[in-house]
């Protein structure tokens, strides 16, 4: 148990440290988000071979149209994630990516016929005075950014986040790993076209250091990440992992604070204070288990 936890700690103080990465790769964010989704699929396709199993072609086959839907959501999520990175600060773009706990909760009334209870209500509004105190005044803080522009990205990417959030609840009978596998993949494949025909292909004439920085990205912030979180998911509760889950923006605004010295006014601390209570109050599940623990102790 105890290691499995460990595994969901380092896989989410790897994702904290997504932005320090894109920030440095001198390539466009379609471009990144192509590399990345090919890295991190033929990363984990590798683990798959390794644990000698092979995907489930018939189980593939008959999700397909919700796994082609949902890898081009990634993908593009991943392009407004990037576009938010480059617009204002780590800490802006994450906290605005995490609003998509509260867009899964406004949806699923209509989508998955749950109950939008009060406490999930409080928690939208929460959300939405949290991200009102986030967007600073003005456009431009001198330092190159637009922060109502990469807000707006980071939104935009929440909102497909939260699609295929809902999306893969719809899928059936298939294996985390897999549907991670072919959802990088088809992200990849999806973006190539768009990527060859707009931007062209750029990965030779980038830096060394940008290589770097795009192949760590691709293998250890999506493969290795992603397969030490599947394999603890094996392990630990729902609740465990929906908790824990909460490193990852916690560490990428501390981290963006030490290396890239962005700061957050106080009242943008608790703007992000009060997004991610609300992404932790619409968690059903957690909610459902805090009430079971204070009747417990009743």
């Amino acid at each position: 148990m105890a290691k499995a936890k460990m595994k969901v700690v380092t896989a989410m103080l790897i994702f904290g440290t997504i932005g320090l990465f894109v920030k440095n790769i001198g390539l466009t964010s379609s471009e990144i988000a192509l590399y990345r989704g090919f890295f991190g699929s033929t990363f984990l396709l590798l683990v798959l071979f390794l644990n000698k199993k092979t995907l489930s072609w018939g189980k593939i086959k008959g999700n397909a149209a919700i796994l082609f839907y949902s890898g081009t959501a990634i993908g593009l999520n991943w392009i407004l994630l990037f576009e938010a990175y480059r617009y204002t600060t780590i800490s802006n773009a994450t906290l605005s990516y995490y609003m998509a706990p509260l867009f899964v909760v406004l949806a699923s009334p209509f989508i998955l016929n749950e109950k939008l209870t009060k406490l999930k209500i409080g928690a939208i509004f929460l959300a939405l005075i949290g991200m009102y105190f986030i967007v600073e005044k003005g456009i431009s803080n001198g330092l190159g950014y637009n922060h109502s522009l990469g807000i707006t990205y980071g939104i935009g990417a929440a909102l497909l986040y939260a699609s295929v959030i809902l999306a893969t609840k719809f899928l059936k009978n298939i294996a985390s790993l897999e549907t991670t596998i072919v959802q990088l993949m088809t992200a990849s494949l999806v973006l190539a076209p768009y990527v060859f025909l707009k931007e062209g292909f750029n990965i030779a004439t980038v830096s060394s250091t940008s290589l770097a920085y795009l192949l760590f990205l691709g293998i250890v912030h999506t493969g290795v990440a992603y397969a030490l979180y599947f394999s603890a998911m094996q392990v630990l509760k729902g609740q465990t992992m929906a908790i824990l889950s909460y490193i990852d923006p916690i560490s990428a605004v501390v981290l963006s604070t030490v290396f890239l010295n962005e700061r957050m006014t106080p009242i943008q601390f608790l703007g992000g204070f009060f997004i991610l209570a609300a992404a932790f109050l619409s968690e059903s599940r957690v909610v459902e288990k805090m009430k079971a623990t204070r009747s417990l102790k009743s």
